[in-house]
């Protein structure tokens, strides 16, 4: 578990979060067609790239709280 550090979980998060935004922006310029699987994709890709943030955030602040 040493190779997932919560910088990489972060990192990883922010891409979900990203691709979540960029897809329903591509929808509606009509660069890709919107359909109902495309749509669902693009909340869960959202959704799980937050709580991927937040447990990297967590896991991030655990570490280093006692470097004050």
């Amino acid at each position: 578990m040493k190779h997932i550090t919560p910088k990489r979980l972060m990192f990883f998060g922010f891409l979900c979060v990203l691709m979540g935004v960029v897809l329903p922006f591509l929808m509606v310029m009509q660069v890709m067609e919107s359909t109902f699987f495309l749509n669902f994709f693009s909340f869960i890709i959202s959704l799980f790239g937050i709580v991927i943030g937040v447990i990297g955030s967590a896991y991030y602040v655990r570490i280093n709280r006692g470097d004050r």
